[in-house]
């Protein structure tokens, strides 16, 4: 699975009027082109599979045609282009799951801790996702869909509204940060070449010889397993700002 190198896209940035009339289905239905079976579900189908494979930067009108073995004017009786087909998609693979155990069937801090996992997954799933400026996305029904789902559960934390949206994009923040570095690990590994082990091997001669000058005694202190990759970095991040929250609202609680 290739993450792409392309350029950043941006959500939002194509008709917002037809994007959205696409994604409730209440624009005008498209003529019925000359390759049976092409739909705009197809479509969308299509494109994502293309980005998971090759990246966000592969994407393109011309690319999906090929990929579905029909001519690129054909896809046109069915999206704009290329930006309104990017909103379709981050619709299409934000559509959050049917099953409300997903959420756990504990509280709020279950939920998040669940919401945060799967967030999680999703970019690992859809890398590409990563390539996308989201600070303005058009509002589909799976992102409605999700928003939804997660506030029905975290309402009873007793936050204002403003706040129960903020822990929500606190962690999607912090699920981003995450996943960029995971795939910036997995690109630096395929671009040159070593493993992580191999890499850092190549440092340990001089890495030992700083850390035997007595220049760095915290660090030459530091445990074996330090650095290891059994430590869950995620989790325990995950799990802090749960923690974090749940201070916050035993203090408002007790005022």
């Amino acid at each position: 699975m290739s993450s792409g190198t392309g350029d950043t896209q941006t959500s939002g940035s194509g008709d917002i009027t037809r994007t959205l009339d696409l994604l409730w289905d209440t624009g005008p239905r498209p003529s019925r082109g000359p390759k049976p079976g092409l739909t705009l579900d197809r479509i969308v189908e299509a494109a994502v599979e293309v980005a998971d494979r090759e990246g966000i930067g592969a994407l393109s009108m011309r690319r999906i045609a090929t990929e579905l073995g029909t001519g690129t004017m054909s896809l046109y009786r069915y999206v704009p282009g290329k930006a309104e087909l990017l909103d379709l998609m981050l619709d299409r693979v934000q559509r959050p799951s049917e099953d409300p155990a997903d959420l756990g069937d504990g509280d709020w801090r279950t939920a998040l801790e669940a919401l945060g996992r799967a967030t999680l997954a999703l970019y690992r799933r859809h890398p590409w996702l990563l390539r996308v400026n989201q600070s303005r996305p058009i509002l589909g029904p799976a992102a409605l869909d999700g928003m939804e789902k997660v506030l029905s559960r975290i309402k009873p934390m007793g936050l204002s509204d403003p706040e129960l949206l903020s822990a929500m994009l606190l962690i999607d923040g912090y699920v981003v940060g995450a996943a960029r570095t995971q795939l910036y690990q997995e690109e630096a590994e395929r671009s040159s070449g070593l493993t992580d082990a191999q890499f850092w091997e190549a440092q340990r001669p001089a890495l030992e010889k700083a850390m035997n000058s007595g220049r760095y005694p915290v660090m030459a202190g530091l445990s074996e397993d330090t650095f290891g990759p059994d430590f869950d970095h995620f989790e325990f991040g995950l799990q802090r700002i749960l923690d974090g929250l749940e201070v916050f609202i035993a203090r408002r609680a007790t005022g």
